[in-house]
């Protein structure tokens, strides 16, 4: 029962942290004079997948790199049929005003590309540069955008300014360096908690570290962004949730695998480019309807997202 106690408090480690480090990181920037705007498209994107960037440099450290592999395709899977569906199914998702149609052609292209570098066998260090050349090449393009909108209305800018996720301009310092500190302390301490155990587990069940990672772990770490968006959608605020997704499912793909890569070299199961693979892409592309048709998402596409996703993880434990 330990590994499993020991796994929860890890996971719980991870979330507060992350949370700690964003908070702590946003407001140093906005005190040194960085544009809020610059700080939404950077770190906050980085601090919120902090957690899942640790637990794949970690894994990968530890000689256990198909947890680091799963840990991303089981999370990107799990945030459109879980994230979306749990939310959909309680309340339904008001997303035909999400206007994410080039994020979304980014994640598909980002995903396709993901996948062409995983028949090469190995995620290595050359494939790492080209998902963070293609992380770049995002960045820049979004930043361009916004550059754009904020001379087409400032006022709107202001508006996306006071919205920047934990900013608090009466923030003390004090407080500032407490959260940076927490955060930096916290996610390797929680990470390898959660690895080592996570770990313990797979072996007692006689499972293999990808298998864990596209559960477990990925699971757990998709329970902040299930979280948050249940509560939006029982609120009737859920219409920017579609969006999030799409760049959270972009970024672990570039940034995370792109990042871990420079740790060391990933090999690739052949289970996941017979199955795990084709599941995350077609999970995105059942996002069509909502991005390009202008649907919402209501109950029984909630009923139909979750239910794949149990199936999913059925057949993967089986």
């Amino acid at each position: 029962m330990t590994p499993w106690l020991l796994s929860g408090l890890g996971l719980v480690i991870l979330l507060l942290a992350g949370d700690a480090l964003v908070k702590g990181a946003v407001n140093l920037s906005l005190r040194v004079g960085i544009p809020a705007l610059i700080v939404s498209l950077t770190i906050v994107a980085f601090g919120t997948s902090a957690p899942e960037l640790l637990i794949s440099v970690n894994a990968v450290i530890e000689g256990k790199p198909g947890l680091a592999l799963g840990n991303v395709v089981g999370s990107n899977t799990a945030n459109i049929l879980l994230v979306l569906g749990v939310p959909a199914l309680l309340a339904g998702l008001h997303t035909s005003g999400c206007r994410c149609r080039k994020t979304y052609l980014f994640m598909i292209s980002a995903t396709v590309l993901f996948i062409a570098l995983a028949f090469r066998g190995t995620f290595d260090m050359i494939a790492g540069l080209v998902l963070l050349g293609a992380l770049t090449f995002v960045l820049l393009d979004a930043f361009r955008d916004a550059q754009m909108h904020r001379k087409a209305a400032a006022v709107v800018v202001l508006d996306e300014e006071e919205e920047v996720e934990g900013a608090d301009p009466d923030m003390p310092w004090w407080q500032i360096v407490l959260f940076l500190v927490l955060g930096l302390i916290g996610l390797p301490l929680g990470a390898d908690l959660l690895v080592d155990n996570a770990s313990i587990i797979a072996r007692a069940f006689g499972v293999s570290d990808a298998v864990i990672g596209l559960t477990l772990v990925a699971l757990g770490t998709s329970l902040p962004e299930l979280a948050t968006t249940v509560m939006a959608a029982l609120r009737k605020q859920a219409d920017v949730a579609l969006g999030n997704v799409i760049g959270s499912n972009m970024f672990n793909l570039l940034a995370i695998i792109g990042i871990t890569t420079l740790v060391g070299p990933i090999p690739v199961d052949p289970e996941f480019l017979l199955f795990d693979l084709w599941v995350m892409l077609g999970a995105s592309l059942l996002l069509i309807p909502f991005v390009f048709l202008k649907q919402d998402i209501g109950r029984r596409w909630g009923i139909a997202l979750t239910a794949l996703y149990l199936i999913y993880v059925v057949i993967v434990l089986t």
